[in-house]
């Protein structure tokens, strides 16, 4: 049956499992827009605006498309433009099933037909591992949210299949028109996602194994070269190029001939068009047939990237969303190169993250930023670009830089070594100096001293020693144990083998891989037996026993013995998918969030592989049975045992559906701002702005409040669009204009000490903030850098411009005044607390320097004069987040407003006053989005939005109580406890103030429920670690303790509310469990009574990754 309609069969179920994958993800997709990425692809595809960098303008435009589908529902936009992952996801399984029954089908052997129980097995085989990819962790997780992943995976197993096209049909005279089609896809993946273009080695080794019959060492290694270096080509230089080009012309054209702004990027596209006219007119006429191939290859190339047009036009079009601003040619270069990132310059040579304890080197320029001048009509330079950016230290620049990121040096040392470093040889005669060296760094070999205080060290003490670079070998041990090990190969054990729990690992208990099979599992990870219920229920706990693992290393073995030519190109794809993009992309140590998703492409190739696996079983077990019984078999049980198995097992932590909770977040910090009042609300990350941006744009929700993200402020582009106004929020109060902060304009201002230059104690006065903010937009000479030179007698040809520009301050102290009629009249305070209002608010800003995004935070306080309210989205700790204002916050729901009235903190978990009146009618009109139900998978970022809500609800509980508002702190109480139970949320911690709450407002049968529900937690836990080896007992020291404190915590709150009976018996059993541990809780009893640990878990947003730091120093030394 199959045998004789091969290709209709091949047909049908290659599209069966497209209907396959399509209904899975259809049945899980996520409704909404979800957190980090997706909300800002979604506003910017639906309207298509200018998302972050390096850009997916077909991603959107496709994404627009789908949008219309909504037909005019605002809530069903996010969900139509979801359906593009679902659709090319889904796409991406049909051809992974067309590639393995290709690849199977010329495996086997030609001497003779394929009969029925080949073509079953070659048929299964696609199935298998088309299956297989559609219920792996990685790809699942891609194709039911918004993101780039879905469709650049659609465009891999495109072009592979493609690939295979092509070269199947080379003899055909018309055959390159494949090629052409390659061409045109690889276009199109400039406007997705850059991961399409590894598959073009692959494509280049097709070809050459299907040239050239005979493969000699020789030539091997020239056709590896060849298609490295096409790719290198492609993705480093054509559209580079092209780009440069259009800028040059641009401002050619402009500048020099005097045309109009555009002009030149129209007559560079004609030129183009006009190259490839005669290009294929002359090399047809001439029967030059593989020029013409060429020719047109480019200009195929040349038509996919042309979406990139898409961006120009919007950014000129000033869209609400426009990030960098891609207007014109050069920005749109900027925009490729994704120049707002800081990051290495090579993956190979480059500074090492030691290079901040080292003195800068020599400077180097930036690029010239050309911006148009309207009055003028040509395109000026408006930074001081030579010698703008100061070097490194020649000797912290080395091969592998795989250690970078200064800003992640305590985890660098913490896991990897601490740096090594020596007195100056002109200090080693101070024995003092010697004495404290050695002192410190026995302390540090002792234990006694942590990471922080090393680091702290070393800059404390850097004019006096002299720190090396981490070694080679140290950077090799980087590359491969966390690189290639922890961010690659445990997410490839995610997939087929599978995995811990959907906790984010930093080399501890969490997010490790799990096989299911208790003996493997106990070596790596510990006891696996009696494990606590909320481990062992944990929804990303999955466990595939190694069979995917298994199948698909039988495929490998199956298809190096069969045709290892074959097997090469599929082990270039899944290299350069894999372990390459880990090389190339060097990620610096614990990343905002796991990375798994973004090499999909390995795990694609390896399903083709689980699929080949599944004929190699065929052809080992028709040996033994019947071949026709042994395809049928050989495929069910395969598709039971890998992707039924897979889709069992990862289904509770793929389903979205249903899922409201990023969306429902958003509004609930938008609902937290006084409403039409022109609230001001300052965000940080990607998920405290993303899903706003999203609610915003899309569900048109309260877009009254001005959303200003504090990491992009840094940038002039985005400081431009905040002036703007956007909807029904007007632009931001402020005086610098774009002259004061365009690019490299007060990317930074340094404090400095010129009182003998100024000839007054001026770094004694406090001034007010709208002095400081003339100060610091002043071009008078004396705010320079340059005047202090000058007054010094330094020899100014010693330093770049840039440096001479930079403008200083003279004092730190900085004065607000309060305008309390504003303040009133604004609502920002009520006017029963009018008497609490300050006359002014005094600040001392950092005696080293200020960034661009906090001069204009404190711009915009200068110009407000308290018109507005302002509001802070409160998911950091840092001082400066808060205009250095944390003893003038009021907690309003979600979110901290600024407020005229002192309240000092009591620690750094709860900042700011409470008006319980007010904070109460905010959050009882909370929408949860189904936060509480049991039907909903509670992602990690849910749970970990819930501690916010948590922790300010306790406190709005706590407030109600001290005001003997007994029956709101209750419905306060009910609100956490219904939206955030303790099964799914977590964090149990932040559970207990609830339970206190309870007793405090009579209700001790809740209370006791609660104690009971966390109690067996605790019990559970130390249970387990009763049950473990001693020596795992001893390494997991701080988790016993931990679990044991909190436990006592709880004991402690039923005595502190006088449950005596309880209490007591409570009391009792928790002794039990404290003998359970007698050999080491007695050494340490006093550990019980210290602070909770920070859990990284708890930051509600990771800082956008926008600009590198500002070094935390002064201006450069006289």
């Amino acid at each position: 049956m199959f045998a004789k309609d091969f290709k209709k069969w091949d047909t049908i179920l290659g599209w069966v499992s497209f209907a396959i994958a399509f209904i899975v993800y259809a049945l899980t997709v996520e409704p909404t827009g979800s957190f980090w990425d997706a909300g800002e692809y979604i506003s910017t595809s639906a309207k298509l605006q200018v998302g972050h960098p390096p850009g997916a303008p077909l991603l959107q435009m496709i994404g627009a498309f789908f949008a219309m589908f909504a037909f005019g529902n605002e809530t069903k936009i996010a969900l139509m433009v979801n359906a593009v992952s679902i659709v090319s996801s889904a796409f991406a399984v049909l051809f992974t099933f067309w590639t393995i029954t290709n690849l199977v089908g010329k495996m086997v052997s030609k001497k003779t037909e394929i009969n029925n129980s080949k073509a079953t097995a070659i048929l299964g085989s696609g199935l298998v591992g088309a299956l297989a990819f559609t219920f792996s962790d990685s790809f699942w997780f891609n194709a039911v949210e918004t993101e780039v992943y879905g469709m650049a995976s659609l465009i891999m197993a495109l072009l592979l299949w493609l690939g295979l096209k092509w070269t199947d049909n080379l003899g055909d005279p018309r055959g390159h028109r494949w090629l052409m089609l390659i061409c045109f896809v690889i276009g199109l993946t400039f406007g997705i996602q850059f991961m399409g273009f590894l598959a073009i080695p692959s494509i280049g080794l097709l070809y050459y194994f299907k040239k050239y019959k005979t493969t000699t060492v020789k030539n091997f290694l020239l056709a590896n070269i060849a298609v490295i270096a096409v790719l290198i080509l492609v993705y480093k230089f054509s559209l580079t190029y092209v780009l440069e080009l259009f800028g040059w012309s641009e401002v050619f054209f402009i500048n020099e001939i005097g045309l109009p702004f555009n002009s030149g990027s129209i007559i560079m596209g004609l030129i183009f068009v006009a190259a490839f006219y005669f290009g294929l007119k002359y090399t047809r006429k001439h029967n030059y047939y593989n020029a013409n191939i060429i020719v047109l290859c480019l200009m195929f190339l040349f038509l996919g990237f042309s979406s990139w047009l898409m961006l120009p036009i919007r950014a000129n079009a000033k869209t609400v969303v426009n990030e960098n601003n891609p207007a014109d040619a050069r920005a749109l270069l900027a925009y490729y190169n994704r120049e707002q990132y800081p990051g290495t310059d090579s993956p190979v040579y480059g500074a090492y993250y030691s290079d901040t304890f080292a003195p800068a080197g020599e400077d180097r320029d930036d690029s010239p930023k050309y911006e148009k001048d309207l009055e003028l009509g040509k395109y000026v330079i408006v930074n001081h670009y030579k010698g703008a950016i100061p070097g490194p230290n020649e000797k912290h620049v080395g091969i592998l830089p795989r250690m970078w990121s200064d800003q992640h040096a305590e985890n660098y040392m913490r896991y990897f070594g601490a740096l090594e470093f020596r007195i100056k040889s002109e200090y080693i005669s101070n024995s003092d100096l010697r004495d404290a060296v050695n002192q410190f760094k026995t302390a540090y070999s002792q234990g006694e001293l942590d990471t922080e205080q090393y680091i702290r060290f070393l800059r404390e003490f850097g004019e006096y020693i002299e720190v090396h670079p981490p070694t080679l070998g140290q950077n090799l041990e980087y590359l491969f144990d966390f690189q290639f090990s922890y961010m690659y190969m445990r997410y490839f054990m995610w997939n087929f083998v599978g995995k811990q729990n959907d906790k984010q690992g930093r080399y501890d208990e969490n997010g490790n891989w799990l096989s299911g099979i208790n003996f493997i599992d106990n070596i790596r990870l510990g006891s696996q037996e009696n494990l606590p219920s909320d481990w062992k229920n944990n929804k990303g706990r999955n466990t595939y026993f190694f069979l995917p693992l298994l199948l698909g290393i039988l495929g490998i073995v199956f298809q190096v013995s069969k045709n290892p030519k074959q097997f090469w190109v599929l082990f270039v794809f899944f290299m350069f998918t894999g372990l390459a993009i880990q090389f190339y992309t060097n990620p610096y140590i614990f990343q905002p969030r796991e990375r798994d998703y973004s090499l999909v492409g390995s795990f694609y190739i390896f399903c083709i592989w689980i699929g080949i696996g599944v004929y190699g079983l065929f052809e080992e077990f028709k040996k033994l049975i019947s071949a026709k019984i042994a395809a049928p078999a050989i495929t069910t049980l395969c598709l039971l045992a890998v992707p039924l198995l897979m889709a069992f097992q990862n289904w509770d932590d793929h389903d979205r559906s249903d899922r409201y909770t990023a969306p429902a977040t958003a509004k609930a910090y938008l609902d937290s701002c006084q409403e039409d009042a022109g609230a001001i609300l300052f965000t940080i990350g990607d998920n405290d702005t993303f899903p706003i941006w999203y609610v915003q744009e899309i569900e048109k929700y309260r877009t009254d409040v001005r959303v200003v993200n504090t990491s992009l402020f840094a940038t002039d582009w985005y400081i431009d669009q905040m002036k703007r106004k956007a909807y029904e929020s007007d632009a931001i109060p402020s005086q610098l204009t774009h002259d004061k902060y365009s690019y490299g304009t007060r990317d930074a201002v340094y404090y400095n000490n010129a009182d003998q230059v100024l000839g007054s104690p001026v770094s004694q006065r406090r001034w007010s903030i709208k002095d400081f903010i003339n100060w610091v937009g002043s071009d008078k000479p004396e705010t320079k850098f340059k005047f202090i030179l000058e007054r010094g007698g330094a020899d100014l040809s010693n330093y770049s411009e840039s440096t001479l520009d930079i403008v200083y301050y003279p004092t730190n102290k900085i004065r607000i005044p309060v305008n309390k009629q504003n303040v009133l009249e604004s609502g920002l305070v009520k006017e029963k607390d009018s008497a609490l209002i300050v006359d002014y608010i005094d600040i001392d800003l950092p005696q080293s320097a200020l960034p661009k995004n906090r001069i204009l935070m404190l711009d915009l306080i200068a110009n407000n004069d308290w018109k507005r309210p302002i509001y802070f989205s409160g998911g950091s700790f840092d001082s400066a987040e808060y205009i250095w204002m944390k003893d003038y916050l009021q907690l309003d729901g979600l979110v901290y407003k600024l407020v005229p009235i002192k309240t000092p903190n009591r620690n750094s978990f709860e900042m700011g006053r409470i008006d319980s009146e007010l904070m109460y009618n905010i959050v009882k009109d909370w929408d949860w989005g189904n936060a509480g139900s049991d039907n909903i998978y509670h992602d990690p970022q849910t749970r970990s939005q819930g501690l916010s809500f948590r922790s300010n609800l306790a406190r709005l509980m706590e407030t109600l109580i001290e005001e003997d508002k007994i029956d709101k702190a209750k419905e306060v109480i009910n609100i956490a406890m219904d939206n955030m139970p303790i099964d799914h949320y977590g964090f149990y911690a932040f559970v207990e103030p609830f339970m206190d709450g309870y007793y405090k407002v009579g209700e001790t049968e809740k209370a006791r429920e609660l104690f009971g529900k966390l109690k067996k937690v605790y019990q559970e836990h130390l249970e387990y670690y009763a049950n473990i080896p001693l020596d795992e007992q001893y390494d997991k020291i701080d988790d016993i303790l931990s679990d044991m404190q909190a436990y006592r915590r709880n004991i402690d709150i039923l005595i502190e509310n006088g449950d005596k009976e309880l209490a007591e018996s409570e009391t009792v059993i928790f002794n039990e469990y404290i003998d359970m541990f007698s050999q080491f809780v007695d050494e340490e009893e006093d550990m019980l009574d210290e602070p909770m640990p920070l859990d990284p878990d708890m930051e509600d947003s990771m800082l956008l990754d926008t600009i590198e730091s500002v070094p935390d120093s002064t201006l450069p030394e006289e």
